[in-house]
């Protein structure tokens, strides 16, 4: 639902039910083609609430790295790998992957389980 508290940055529906023990994170580097940065950020967030509308995603933001103008890291947080994977390999996906892939010059994914977290 839009205007929800937390929407804006980037927390998915079950962020509130989320056991820490049981988050898995992915990290993807993406590098954008020089010149293209503000236009992927544009089409990124435009595709963001599709992700976060996901009942398994807890939260998805975009950051851009302080030393290299061009490249970027996608977090993305699900209650478990099979979710992520299912979601990887959906359609909705696969529209939003095509959408920014003409940005893209590189990068990579990275899965892991977090075992630690303080807040």
């Amino acid at each position: 639902m839009p205007g929800t508290p937390g929407e804006e940055a980037g927390i998915g529906p079950a962020a509130r039910d989320r056991d820490r023990r049981e988050v898995f994170r992915v990290l993807l580097t993406v590098q954008v083609k020089p010149d293209l940065e503000d236009e992927f950020e544009r089409v990124w967030a435009e595709g963001s609430r599709e992700i976060t509308a996901q009942p398994a995603n807890l939260g998805h933001t975009l950051a851009r790295s302080a030393t290299e103008k061009s490249v970027y890291y996608v977090v993305s947080d699900w209650t478990d790998r099979d979710a992520f994977l299912a979601f990887e390999s959906s359609d909705e996906h696969v529209r939003h992957r095509e959408k920014l892939h003409p940005f893209r010059a590189g990068g990579s994914l990275a899965m892991m389980t977090l075992v630690g977290a303080d807040r």
